[in-house]
């Protein structure tokens, strides 16, 4: 584990932070917070996950932190609409989001002076690669779908009124199977907030 126990580690990882910060803040959508204040879309969304990985996993490394941090890093330059509006075309993007992320990711790890077997690592959990045998990647998979339950699911419900309870089952059921054990107990631990409206349709998911 790499674990941010020197001034020279907290420096670094410090300034990697600021980067994706500065990075994120020139995304022009903007999303409200909890306090009503405006933000970049994806400098919130790096806050959220942050404050996700923080209590669900207060023990992550560094390794795991950036990786989070970085899960949409400048998501905006990569927009859907470039790719054909059906599911093969939704396929691509997101195959290459992940490879876009993780290549910008490594660019600003670099300027914080970290050295290619840790950028390595960072990169292959972006990269949302081998899943349930690296570490790294799950626990990113599941401060996401952590992060989705409390932020963006009842937005979503919100945005897509069509959609009926066999569609948000099928949903929350492959939002479900990407998550450890783990997370799926701190999901229904109370720890986080779940959106009210769809706590009825949660429950039947989990139980098919």
């Amino acid at each position: 584990m790499t674990t941010i126990d020197t001034e020279r580690d907290a420096e670094r990882y410090n300034k990697a932070l600021q980067l994706y910060d500065a990075a994120n803040s020139q995304d022009p959508n903007l999303e409200t917070d909890y306090d009503g204040k405006q933000l970049p879309k994806e400098l919130l969304y790096s806050r959220r996950m942050l404050d996700m990985l923080k209590r669900y996993r207060p023990d992550a490394d560094e390794v795991a932190r950036l990786a989070v941090a970085a899960q949409h890093i400048e998501r905006w330059k990569s927009p859907r609409s470039d790719y054909p509006m059906n599911r093969k075309g939704y396929h691509q993007w997101r195959t290459n989001l992940y490879k876009f992320h993780a290549d910008t990711a490594a660019r600003y790890l670099q300027q914080a002076g970290y050295d290619e077997a840790f950028i390595e690592r960072v990169k292959l959990a972006i990269g949302k690669k081998n899943l349930r045998n690296n570490s790294d990647t799950q626990i990113l998979e599941d401060v996401a779908a952590l992060t989705f339950i409390e932020h963006y699911m009842l937005p979503m419900y919100e945005k897509y009124p069509q959609y009926d309870e066999e569609k948000w089952i099928d949903i929350i059921i492959r939002t479900w199977k990407k998550m450890s054990p783990d997370a799926q107990q701190f999901a229904l631990s109370g720890k986080v907030k779940l959106p009210e409206d769809l706590v009825p349709v949660i429950q039947k998911a989990i139980k098919a």
